[in-house]
């Protein structure tokens, strides 16, 4: 049986290419017998619950269907309380979440087995997501931590300059904006996330 599937591909920010893990997908979804039927793509945070790509796919899916990633992390970092809320939007579409780092996943892709193997299974996939979310969450603390560290010490011996802002990119941003061009539209254009217009919006209300 060939399963209806949507892969969701994600980077953290704007200098990171989203698409960069779409060969692996689609050489999965071969090898699996998987019909990738579209591809969901954003620059956004893991930690955050706004990521309109992914609810988009989740408000497309049928129940059965294939949510496909290449890393629990690509799906979530996100707080317990806030995975809860994106594992009961899965629920609740009933959605078969398929990782490529975690193998219990991949039985889900061949819906085969009687129905007690395949609860079983299920059951299993959903223990090993909550392991890794939790693991993606912990990763990404601890490299707040470290960053936040460096830069702490940075500070002290008086080398941190801080990150250089795009001054064109802003300024097209906010030009666009201005336009009435909607806040997707001019992520999708500018590779910026929500959170930096959000950021650039309010510094120019405030100037």
């Amino acid at each position: 049986m060939t399963l209806i599937t949507r892969a969701y591909l994600r980077a953290s920010s704007s200098q990171q290419d989203s698409q960069r893990a779409k060969a692996d997908l689609v050489a999965f979804g071969a090898e699996h017998g998987l019909n990738i039927v579209t591809f969901y793509s954003e620059n956004e945070s893991g930690a955050s619950l706004a990521r309109p790509e992914l609810f988009k796919l989740l408000d497309s899916c049928n129940p059965g269907e294939v949510l496909l990633v290449e890393q629990v992390d690509r799906l979530s970092r996100l707080t317990g309380s806030d995975w809860d809320v994106l594992k009961a939007k899965i629920k609740e579409k009933r959605v078969r979440v398929v990782a490529l780092d975690l193998p219990t996943s991949w039985r889900l892709a061949t819906g085969g087995g009687d129905d007690l193997t395949q609860r079983m299974m299920e059951a299993l996939n959903d223990m090993m997501l909550d392991m890794l979310a939790a693991i993606a969450r912990k990763d990404y603390e601890d490299r707040r931590r470290r960053t936040s560290q460096g830069i702490a010490k940075a500070k002290e011996a008086g080398k941190y300059t801080g990150r250089p802002a795009d001054a064109d990119r802003n300024n097209n941003i906010l030009a666009m904006l201005d336009k009435g061009v909607s806040w997707t539209e001019v992520c999708k254009a500018t590779g910026a996330s929500r959170s930096t217009l959000a950021r650039l919006v309010k510094a120019a209300a405030g100037a």
